[in-house]
This record gives C-alpha cells, structure tokens and sequence, in this order.
C-alpha cells in the first residue's frame, strides 16, 4: 500500500473516532423535547411570595454639629472640628430595608438594625401601596424587629415558616429584597452551610449562609425554599466593597418564628431561657483530653446553686452534646438550641460524664431577678458620676450578656461629658471595689461615692478581666 493511501486512511479513521466521541458527548445532553420541560422556572413561587416581601423606610432624627470655620485650613489645623459654640442641628436621616409579611393581619418582620433609633416608619407593597407602621417589638440580640401595619380589615399575603431542621447545605433558595433601592430584586442561590456561629453579626450568632446575591437594601427580605416558605430572614453579607462576594446570612426561621410570637402575646422583649450555668467550649487539645474523637459540645465549668442545671442534676464537668436530637459545637450553638425549644418547655440534654452518655431533662425558665435591680443616677464628684447603676442579678446579667457575674453592681449607661464618661467606664462594667469598700449594691456605691476624697481608688471586672484604678478626686 502506498504511503498516501495508508496515512488517508489513518485520517479517516480518526475522524469517525472523533465523530463517535462528539455523538457520545452529545448523548449526554438532551434537547427539551416537551414545552413544559422548557418553562421550567421558580415563576409560580416567586409569584406567590412576592407580593408578601415589602420595603422599610425608616427615618431617624440626629445630631448636626457643624463648625462656622468648617472647611477652613487655618482654623479647622488649629482647632479641628468644634463647634465654637453653635448649638448642633436636628435632621432627617433615612435609611432603607425589607420586610416580610408573616401574618394576614398586617405583621411585618424585619431587621432590627434597619428601624434602629427610628421616629417614623413606613411600609410599601409591592402594589406600590404605603403604610404607616408601629414597631411592636425591637430585639437586637437577634436583629429582629417586629412591625403592625395599620390594615383597616384588610387580610395582607403573607409567607409561612419552614422548620429550620428540614434546611439542607445545597438546597436550592431564593432571596426576595430591595437592594440598594432599585425595586424588588429576587435572586437564586444554594445554602452554603449552616449553623454559622462565627459571624459576629448578632448576639445568637447562628446563620444560614447562602451565596444568594444579598446587596444593602436587601436586609430584612426573605430568604425562601423552593416551595415559597421561609427558611431565613436576610440580615449581612461579607464583603469588602458593601457588594455581593456570594456570602450571605440569614436569621434560620425558627428563632424568627420565636420573635414573631412573643411579639403576637403583647411582650415588647423577648425572654431567652436560662438554665443557671456557665459554659466552655471544647477545643481540640481539651477534646483530646476528654477522649473524644473531635470537638464537640460545651463543658459545664459552673453551677448557680437551686438553679435550673442544680435541679436537673447537672455537674461541673459534664459535656452536653446535644439538645433533643440537635447536636452543636460551640455555646452559641447550645444558647440557640434551648432558645428555640421556648421558655416552659423542658429540654433533653444529651450528657457525657465519666465516659458515659446519659440525658437529663431541664426546665426551661427566663432568668430570675433575684434582687431589686434598684437603678441609681450616681451624682457628686466621684469617679462614678454620670453613670447609671443597677443591682446585679441574673435577669440583668442576661440582658447585658455577661458570663460569670451574678451578684455586684452594673453600669447601665454613661451620661455623655460626664466624669463616669471622660474616666472611659461603660456599660456592662461590673463595679467591685471602691475606696477599699466591696460594692454589693447600688445603696452602698451611691453612700460611698457621695465622700469627697482627695484619692479615689476602685476596681471594676470588664468582660472578665479585673481592672484596678487609681485618679484624683
């Protein structure tokens, strides 16, 4: 055979190999063949819901302080932005967010941060229609605020919850919101992961993360499942730019669910349960210590004696694991647990001691307020004054979010340019100690402090760490 003829045969072989290849490629596509196949689409879903996604206008008044010498180099070197005695102007600042509706009579949810100091707020449709709106509830551990809409009658649409438990990482969502204000916006994504307990965004910093596009504007919009229920209610994004990177977090339906209804009973806050312990979580050098396979839970480190952990038999040392058939890896994971089981429920602790697992029933209960809380205006000259004092006790320790402290006196707030304020104490500081006197409540700071001294000489525990201080009187 001649060399032309074997190497044209060669190439005809080879192209009925590539051609076969290309068939076999193409076999693994089909062509819609049927008119429903092509229209599928999330339309009907987000059909249903969106007329249940509304914008929030908020408007807050605040402070202009504006210098007659601002914008001048000379006086703004030397004297930088005071206000040479001009006395600071009021003006209408706005700010924009999303709202679901979550009740027929005109129940909006939305982000706390979105109607925060707000003196007037208001709703839009998606029908273009505006209501003015009460806020009935404002919860910033969760970044939850709850708002009525006057209805006059009129049943609204509104959007049901999906359990929490039933979302899973790669389901399909939608996120429904107004971001940046261009007009509702709806968006596709998958749940990236769950139980996000490192986001920082809110005191029960536990997330769904999507990478549904959520941009400013959208918080407070509904984060829904492909049947059109919520699994989340849209709340931050990370980012750099203030754009979408595609990690976004949402507030899982069932702590919404939990707001919503302490809100529908008249409560204006919301009541956390508190079992009377405190908590460690396990790294991985205490989790090889304590024989386990990997971190896991939280180990109990304290018990507050005829508290609800002293009476289900709970000890220091015990691992819990798990809540009900929910297991966690860290306290916001526990705190997040019994919050959702509701206060007057019992939750089954799942509980590793001496090796062995066991389960104990605890009864859920808000914290106790075991003394008057007593609130003082500190007056005089002392290091304190300014300062707004309690007594502490447990209900004031949870509402502040202080670990370890349960007995004492708590600063509530600091009045602005007073000596408790230029001294740079704050709110949650605990005072311990004031001219060699222990503080034990806010009758004996207020005698103590109402000495003029030439030495003032205390010490306060801010976030657990003791701080002593020494200043003129």
């Amino acid at each position: 055979m001649r060399t032309g003829e074997l190497l044209a045969g060669i190439l005809m072989v080879g192209m009925v190999y590539g051609l076969t290849l290309d068939i076999a490629r193409s076999q693994d596509r089909q062509v819609p063949e049927a008119a429903g196949e092509i229209r599928l689409s999330f339309a009907p879903v987000v059909k249903r819901a969106a007329p249940a996604v509304v914008n929030v206008y908020a408007t807050r008044l605040v402070r202009d302080r504006r210098s007659p010498f601002a914008g001048d180099p000379f006086f703004e070197r030397f004297f930088g932005n005071r206000g040479f005695g001009i006395a600071p102007r009021r003006r209408a600042q706005n700010s924009l967010g999303s709202g679901v509706i979550v009740e027929e009579s005109g129940i909006v949810v939305t982000n706390f941060h979105v109607i925060r100091d707000a003196t007037d707020v208001r709703v839009a449709l998606n029908d273009r229609r505006e209501f003015e709106a009460e806020i009935i509830l404002r919860d910033e551990r969760t970044d939850l605020a709850i708002l009525r809409i006057d209805t006059a009658g009129e049943r609204f649409p509104a959007l049901s919850f999906a359990r929490a438990e039933s979302v899973e990482v790669g389901d399909l969502v939608l996120a429904i919101g107004n971001p940046f204000g261009v007009g509702q916006t709806v968006t596709q994504g998958i749940v990236s992961a769950l139980a996000r307990t490192q986001a920082g965004i809110t005191d029960s910093n536990f997330f769904i993360q999507t990478d549904a596009a959520i941009n400013p504007g959208n918080s407070g919009g509904a984060l829904l499942d492909i049947k059109g229920d919520v699994v989340g209610i849209n709340t931050a994004i990370y980012s750099r730019s203030g754009g979408s990177n595609g990690i976004g977090f949402a507030i899982p339906s069932d702590m919404v669910r939990l707001v919503v209804d302490s809100a529908l009973q008249g409560s204006q806050t919301v009541l956390r349960p508190w079992i009377g312990a405190e908590f460690q979580n396990v790294t991985a050098d205490l989790a090889i210590g304590l024989g386990l396979e990997r971190p896991r839970g939280v180990l109990v480190t304290e018990i507050f004696p005829e508290s609800p952990a002293d009476r289900a038999g709970l000890d220091v040392g015990d691992l819990i694991v798990s809540v009900g058939e929910q297991g966690f890896d860290d306290i916001a994971g526990l705190n997040y647990r019994l919050a959702t089981i509701g206060i007057g429920n019992t939750a089954r602790l799942g509980v590793i001691r001496d090796g062995r697992e066991r389960a104990l029933n605890v009864a859920l209960s808000p914290a106790p307020e075991t003394v008057p809380r007593d609130e003082r205006l500190i007056g005089g000259f002392s290091p304190f004054t300014g300062s707004i004092v309690a007594n502490l006790s447990p209900a004031v320790a949870d509402e502040l979010r202080l670990r370890g402290a349960d007995r004492g006196v708590v600063i509530l707030d600091v009045e602005p340019g007073s000596n408790a304020a230029r001294l740079g104490l704050r709110k949650g500081d605990v005072i311990v100690r004031v001219a060699n006197q222990d503080i034990r409540d806010t009758r004996t700071l207020e005698e103590v402090t109402a000495r003029e001294r030439r030495v003032w000489r205390f010490a306060i525990n801010r976030g657990g760490r003791l701080i002593t201080s020494v200043v003129g009187g």
